[in-house]
């Protein structure tokens, strides 16, 4: 092999590598272990943060799914972008924490918690948060293929229209 040869074989290694660190999957689409799901996980809060709702939408396969408590799913990468969009466009300076990350069967379960003022257009100026998790079945791209989402909506909407204590 000459030199030009080991050099592209190389640099052809170094782009694997990075492609199969940003799928977060192990080679041949084998399951995810703690430590890489955890920083799937971390890299799906950060998306969430970002206020970039189709980098949230990136981590699903191109038909995956995501469904919120019992609406209908947001079925591929528009209808997810959107999805993510209207929590983004109602609460501006929405942050999400990850609260845990844990290997189900062959999924998985992110819990999160989401925090932000819902002072987008027609909001009601009030300051939540609110817990929840995602069920996630992942695809052989080792992105999510389905989520269905649930947190307690109804604890959520008496957060949006409760008034504010005095002091």
């Amino acid at each position: 092999m000459t030199h030009r040869q080991e050099s592209t074989s190389a640099r052809l290694i170094l782009i694997a590598a990075a492609l199969s660190g940003m799928l977060a999957c192990n080679p041949k689409g084998a399951p995810m272990d703690l430590a890489q799901l955890t920083s799937f996980g971390t890299r799906y809060t950060a998306a969430w943060c970002s206020q970039n709702a189709a980098s949230v939408a990136a981590f699903f396969s191109e038909a995956g799914s995501l469904q919120i408590n019992s609406g209908a799913p947001s079925v591929g990468r528009t209808a997810i972008t959107a999805s993510a969009q209207s929590f983004m466009t109602a609460f501006p300076d929405m942050v999400v924490a990850m609260d845990g990350v844990d290997l189900r069967g062959d999924g998985a379960v992110y819990r999160w918690t989401l925090t932000g003022t819902n002072t987008g257009p027609g909001g009601s100026r009030k300051a939540v948060r609110i817990s929840g998790y995602e069920e996630w079945r992942f695809g052989a791209d080792g992105l999510i293929a389905e989520s269905k989402g649930h947190f307690d909506e109804a604890d959520y909407k008496r957060q949006l229209s409760a008034e504010t204590s005095a002091k």
